[in-house]
């Protein structure tokens, strides 16, 4: 693993190559807790990851596709990625911005941004690519009409 220490103060630019212009979608705020740093005094990578997830699903959930799964089949994650720029530390607020690419068949390209909340440093940026699939076979099915329409 390798830390970057920086400059919060200092924005630094995005890392990941967006191959698609992206498209804000959501926005969310969540606590960093004291249980969230490791021995290492700052918070640990794989919570970055749950704080990704989480805000993907505040998302989902605020346009239904969670509770109502009549014909809808769910979405899954079939990769996902971070990069670490600057270590959070408690206490603080993570705001993340998530952003969605180009949609295709079954599939849509999310990207998200983490900062501090208040601030413009960028903490750490990543993807995750999400599949539609039908809950019985696993199978990938078609993205609903609404998801495509957010995403185009």
């Amino acid at each position: 693993m390798r830390i970057i220490i920086a400059n919060p103060d200092k924005p630094r630019p995005s890392r990941i190559h967006m191959e698609h212009p992206h498209k804000l979608v959501h926005t969310t705020l969540i606590p960093i807790r004291w249980g969230d740093m490791d021995a290492m005094g700052h918070v640990n990578n794989t919570i970055y990851f749950r704080y990704a997830e989480q805000a993907r699903i505040d998302w989902l959930a605020s346009l239904g596709f969670l509770s109502d799964r009549s014909g809808q089949g769910s979405p899954v994650i079939v990769n996902a990625s971070c990069s670490f720029l600057i270590p959070f530390t408690y206490p603080g607020t993570v705001e993340l911005r998530m952003y969605l690419g180009k949609p295709g068949r079954s599939s849509v390209p999310s990207y998200f941004e983490m900062r501090l909340a208040g601030g413009e440093a960028l903490y750490a940026e990543g993807a995750a690519k999400i599949v539609w699939t039908d809950a019985a076979t696993g199978k990938s099915i078609p993205l609903p009409d609404a998801m495509r329409a957010l995403a185009e």
